[in-house]
């Protein structure tokens, strides 16, 4: 498995993609997000995202499988956010298992998207209230089935969701942890079906993980040695940029 990653990218693009989990991981554990966005808006500097994506899903499911059972009350979360995930799911499935039918233009716009998502409510405050109707949930779940079926970034939406609902740090760390979970394993049920995510990337996604554990713990650190605040903008200042970026290269 593994000889057949490295055999498809030269060693030094192998030695990249190592430190774009690291870096990825290094985030995560000093601001405790990011994780998926900076892979992909890195990743895909050098490799094409309908490459960069099945990469990512093991690494994805793992942290989020862990989080949710480390979470508080599991299976009321799993009750509460049922519609949501369901939504979510569907839409997902679909629009990633048609992913091969997009152009690469198509799926760095939505990268770029989600990154700018990400970055301007977090850097500015922003809220969107919203109430427990199941058609927020629907409405909200089915926008993250559609950014994260095309580019495996689906946060922008679920956070905008859950800060909009204003709920507790303890709902939001399992809510996250649920809605992810459910989305990594819609996606990489998606891309196995058609054969995009294979034995061969099993291997390589489980050094990715590896990779980023070594980051996070690495941040986390750093966490206690630098000014968090003013590290937090500095990263959203940067997604906010990348995700330009990846916005405008698609059009020009």
């Amino acid at each position: 498995m593994w000889e057949a990653f490295t055999l498809s990218y030269p060693n030094d693009m192998v030695v990249v993609i190592a430190l774009c989990f690291v870096l990825a991981g290094l985030v995560k554990g000093t601001i405790g997000m990011g994780m998926p966005a900076i892979l992909m808006v890195t990743l895909t500097l050098f490799i094409p995202p309908i490459e960069a994506i099945p990469i990512i899903v093991l690494p994805m499911l793992f942290v989020n499988v862990f989080q949710f059972l480390r979470g508080p009350q599991p299976k009321a979360t799993a009750r509460k956010y049922a519609i949501f995930v369901w939504a979510m799911a569907a839409v997902m499935a679909v629009t990633a298992y048609n992913i091969r039918w997009f152009p690469e233009a198509v799926l760095l716009t939505s990268i770029g998207v989600a990154m700018i998502l990400f970055a301007v409510p977090s850097l500015f405050g922003w809220r969107f209230p919203v109430g427990p109707n199941p058609l927020w949930q629907v409405l909200a779940g089915g926008t993250a089935g559609v950014i994260g079926g095309l580019s495996s970034v689906w946060s922008p939406p679920v956070v905008m969701y859950l800060m909009g609902r204003d709920v507790g740090k303890d709902e939001f760390i399992g809510a996250i942890g649920f809605i992810f979970m459910i989305g990594s394993v819609t996606l990489a049920l998606a891309l196995g079906s058609i054969q995009l995510l294979t034995v061969d990337i099993i291997l390589p996604s489980i050094v990715g993980l590896a990779l980023t554990m070594i980051g996070f713990r690495t941040g986390e650190i750093i966490r206690q040695r630098i000014n968090l605040e003013m590290f937090r903008r500095l990263v959203l200042v940067a997604f906010l940029i990348m995700g330009g970026r990846l916005v405008l290269i698609s059009f020009f």
